[in-house]
């Protein structure tokens, strides 16, 4: 299915937010989550199911002065 990710379309097998957090490379990183412009806590990622044209935000934090 075709989602938008961080502002770019892709193409996942992924069928919830967990699953394409893992398929991205962001396994058990610390990030914050969006989807369709609404906060996604960690602990509701794994039941988060994605639906085609879904709009994802994935935020790392930064450090820096």
């Amino acid at each position: 299915m075709k989602i938008t990710v961080n502002g770019e379309t892709r193409e996942t097998a992924s069928e919830t937010l967990g699953a394409l957090l893992l398929e991205l490379g962001h396994g058990d990183a610390r990030v914050a989550t969006a989807v369709n412009e609404s906060f996604v806590p960690a602990t509701a990622r794994n039941g988060l199911r994605l639906v085609a044209g879904d709009r994802v935000e994935i935020v790392t934090p930064r450090q820096g002065g």
